[in-house]
């Protein structure tokens, strides 16, 4: 059944609106009609399950029949704070994350990173691409949300959020073995929020490691091979996933 994303304020009582592409996409391309089903998602969690009433050039509107939690949603907000990688790294990136349940991602800016956007209208451009794949692999997944990604942070930026949440990671090579990875893992069940740090392709300066120490970020080993950072990431997910998931 195909499946849709709309705001809350579309939502009035037992109808829905859809506009924007999407209707354009439903009309032309999917050629639904009245009386197809549909699965709308409100973003929050919730699938309604639904009836198309009418199919007009700029809004379609369907009835809803039932709601259910999506049921994909980890237990845990994991929000990953990726290195800006060359290249179209970070579209894959952000693809895959979505897809291993990610609840946002943080684009950052560090000491070795290849890629710095100076300019204000290309990172805005970037921003949108990011959250159109977001949306895109979301709906492919059957989420329950789309994934926000947030705007562009220095890494003391990024520090100092992930500092917030009741739990945050950073692979690094350094790191103690597997075991103690497998301990870190743990203690996400006990928590609300979770951050991941990963580094650029040249890896983290000393000062990066040192700054993260001291806000109390966990260092753990992602095993006995050094990974890409377009890989390190998707890893980790893969592991919380086996730790989260009922």
């Amino acid at each position: 059944m195909h499946r849709f994303y709309v705001s809350k304020d579309q939502i009035q009582e037992n109808n829905i609106s859809i506009t924007g592409q999407d209707v354009n996409h439903i009309k032309n391309v999917l050629r639904m009609k009245p009386g197809d089903e549909i699965v709308i998602c409100d973003g929050q969690g919730k699938d309604c399950y639904c009836i198309i009433n009418r199919v007009c050039d700029d809004v379609v509107i369907a009835s809803v029949n039932s709601i259910r939690d999506t049921g994909t949603e980890l237990p845990v907000k994991i929000t990953l704070f990726q290195g800006l990688p060359k290249s179209d790294k970070m579209e894959l990136i952000i693809q895959k994350a979505v897809e291993l349940g990610v609840y946002e991602i943080v684009p950052v800016v560090m000491a070795r990173s290849v890629v710095k956007y100076a300019d204000e209208k290309k990172e805005a451009k970037k921003l949108l691409r990011w959250q159109a794949i977001s949306e895109s692999a979301a709906k492919q997944s059957g989420r329950g949300i789309i994934p926000k990604i947030l705007p562009l942070m220095t890494y003391k930026e990024a520090i100092a959020y992930a500092n917030e949440m009741d739990l945050s990671l950073l692979p690094y090579e350094n790191a103690k073995g597997i075991a103690g990875t497998k301990e870190s893992l743990k203690q996400l069940q006990d928590c609300k929020t979770a951050g991941i740090i990963i580094g650029p392709e040249g890896g983290y300066e000393s000062s990066e490691i040192e700054l993260a120490l001291e806000h109390n970020m966990l260092p753990i080993s992602l095993g006995k091979r050094i990974l890409r950072t377009e890989t390190a990431g998707l890893a980790l997910l893969s592991m919380i996933m086996l730790y989260l998931e009922e």
